[in-house]
């Protein structure tokens, strides 16, 4: 499936073909990604990132995830998925991350968007929450500037680079996002 978010940005489903490509990505900018990801030192090797690509496939069939690649300007610049989808809840939770250099061209805000559409109206979700450590100013800022709304800091939630830290949690409710969209129209 793809998603075109607009003229220079698109997402797509990774497929096992992509394993050196997003290997390549994740070398070029690994020391920048290993501050707020707990994922990238595990991540070594092609036969890494084809179990991780196999592995998003077989749960975006069972519909508890929904992983993209993100292509700017037809090059693979991140990821971004509707993660720990839970149907009975209708809940879901939006990760991402972008290459160095990418910031500021409002990419991932623009594709948090278009996730929110999906999980919204194609996945019937009625949260979708985003949480970041708590020293990540920068995907703080985005889930600000889409108008998530703060609930609070999740203690030591996430173990990273040999130490605990605390997580922002953020949530859009379905019914406050339709009233966004409705106030835009």
């Amino acid at each position: 499936m793809n998603i075109k978010v607009d003229e220079n940005i698109s997402l797509r489903f990774l497929e096992e073909q992509d394993a050196t490509m997003l290997l390549n990505l994740v070398n070029a900018n690994r020391a920048y990604l290993r501050q707020w990801l707990p994922w990238v030192d595990n991540m070594q090797t092609v036969d890494h990132f084809k179990i991780y690509i196999n592995d998003s496939i077989k749960r975006t069939a069972e519909k508890t995830d929904f992983g993209f690649a993100i292509i700017f300007k037809d090059q693979l610049a991140g990821r971004i998925g509707l993660h720990h989808i839970n149907l009975q809840n209708k809940i879901g939770e939006i990760g991402y991350w972008l290459a160095d250099g990418m910031q500021g061209n409002g990419i991932v805000t623009k594709c948090c968007k278009a996730i929110m559409q999906y999980g919204f109206t194609q996945m019937g979700l009625n949260r979708i929450e985003i949480k970041c450590a708590v020293g990540n100013k920068r995907s703080r800022a985005i889930a600000q500037k889409l108008n998530f709304k703060e609930e609070g800091i999740l203690q030591q939630a996430e173990w990273l680079n040999g130490s605990y830290v605390n997580l922002y949690l953020y949530a859009m409710l379905k019914e406050d996002w339709m009233n966004e969209v409705d106030e835009k129209k």
